[in-house]
């Protein structure tokens, strides 16, 4: 049978060329006026997962990149 992939984790992490797992970072959707131009600087960047919520995250995309980083 085949395995299902978790939608809402395939809308919000993607898989770099070498297996590391790239998140976008919250805070940065509304209320922009009340948050200061450094903050807004600190969110810009593409976070990455840690090992041990990245394991989790590749149980959900059982069909994303499986190379295991680091």
């Amino acid at each position: 049978m085949k395995m299902k992939t978790k939608k809402a984790a395939a809308k919000r992490f993607k898989f770099t060329g070498t297996g590391k797992v790239k998140f976008k970072r919250a805070g940065k959707r509304h209320c922009l006026g009340n948050k200061s131009a450094s903050r807004k600087l600190k969110l810009r960047p593409a976070g990455y997962l840690m090992d041990g919520d990245e394991k989790h995250v590749r149980k959900m995309l059982p069909y994303g990149n499986n190379k295991v980083s680091r």
